[in-house]
């Protein structure tokens, strides 16, 4: 296989345009058209990661966190960042980051930590902004269903549980062809007015690709007309952190007890108990004080999440419990995650669960 078949097949997960504008997703380092000799997950590329792929034989790392965040200037090997990527150019290897993408699906991140928890019906807490589009084109009336067809098997009309939706209406369309056309319709210099239906249909904006080909490969004119719009709607599938309910209401104590053996958790910070059983609970992998609002919205008693400051824990107000987890232990069983899917998706092939321990932080 080549590097750019083992990532499409990552990004059939989660897709790069469901990851935030702020990051940076996607190959780091290496050529698309390499081919691959063996596969390392790992929630962080860090220099024993790298050493580790050398001798395993992997040549590509598939990596949660990316390890070139900020601009890179230079090369000199003075910091981490440098020293890993100059270690994996050296011996050939790729490394391929999912971050946001993958926070933002829901078999992601925190599906996980869902599934660990055994928290059911989970349903995404703060869905994404911008994920819907729609297209709008104009077809004669004899091909409007042919075409409709089409766009439907490649992704377009999907809202929520219902499928093959769209929107027609219709009306005249006219042109006039140039000396160089080859109309379909009409003749040449002459104004053709023909009968054509409009078709509406929204889908993912990770579809846009394959909508516009199934577009142009079946519509019958020369110059398709089109229109697309990204709209305000969001999709309830996609986004960040998810809300969901425990089988039975439980004790606070009891929960966030379970929290630390579930989640091999060694210290919990967390606001001010409110002495009530929970049973519907948030949860954000990674750094989630900006969700605090969002889960109390929610009706969650309990959120979990990582990275919360002093001065944000009093935002519980005595209507939630904020649990600090640890970033690295909201985000540990990501790994278990891409290398089950990636087994299941290529299983003839050597994909290795990273052993390096990248966790920089430590407790006493």
């Amino acid at each position: 296989m080549k590097i750019k078949q083992v990532t499409d097949i990552l990004e059939e997960l989660a897709p790069l345009v469901h990851a935030e504008d702020f990051d940076n997703v996607g190959l780091l380092v290496g050529d698309v058209e390499a081919e691959v000799k063996g596969i390392l997950v790992t929630l962080d590329t860090m220099e024993n990661v790298v050493d580790e792929a050398i001798a395993t034989d992997c040549n590509l790392i598939v990596s949660f966190h990316p390890i070139i965040f900020g601009g890179l200037k230079k090369l000199t090997g003075r910091t981490y960042v440098e020293r890993v990527v100059i270690k994996a150019i050296q011996n050939g290897i790729a490394i391929y980051s999912m971050h946001t993408a993958l926070d933002n699906v829901q078999e992601g991140v925190n599906g996980k930590i869902c599934e660990i928890l055994g928290i059911a019906h989970p349903k995404i807490l703060i869905p994404k902004k911008g994920t819907i589009e729609k297209l709008v084109t104009y077809v004669p009336l004899k091909d409007a269903e042919a075409l409709r067809t089409s766009l439907f098997e490649a992704g377009a009309g999907n809202i929520g549980k219902y499928s093959d939706c769209s929107f027609s209406t219709q009306g005249t369309g006219s042109f006039k062809a140039g000396e160089q056309a080859h109309p379909v319709k009409g003749e040449i210099g002459e104004i053709h007015y023909e009968e054509e239906t409009q078709i509406h249909v929204i889908y993912s904006k990770s579809h846009r690709s394959r909508i516009l080909k199934a577009l142009f490969e079946n519509h019958p004119y020369e110059e398709v007309a089109y229109e697309l719009f990204v709209l305000e709607n969001t999709d309830q599938n996609i986004g960040m952190g998810m809300v969901g309910e425990l089988p039975e209401p439980v004790d606070e104590t009891e929960f966030l007890e379970r929290v630390k053996q579930k989640m091999n958790v060694s210290v919990i910070r967390h606001s001010r108990l409110l002495e009530h059983k929970v049973n519907r609970i948030a949860i954000l992998g990674g750094s989630g004080a900006f969700a605090i609002e969002a889960a109390k919205g929610s009706g969650a008693q309990i959120f979990i999440t990582s990275d919360i400051k002093y001065h944000e824990f009093y935002k519980a107000e005595d209507k939630i419990v904020i649990a600090d987890i640890g970033h690295y232990e909201t985000e540990q069983f990501t790994k278990t995650l891409l290398v089950d899917y990636l087994t299941k998706k290529i299983p003839n092939f050597a994909i290795r669960l990273a052993e390096s321990k990248t966790n920089p932080i430590k407790y006493l």
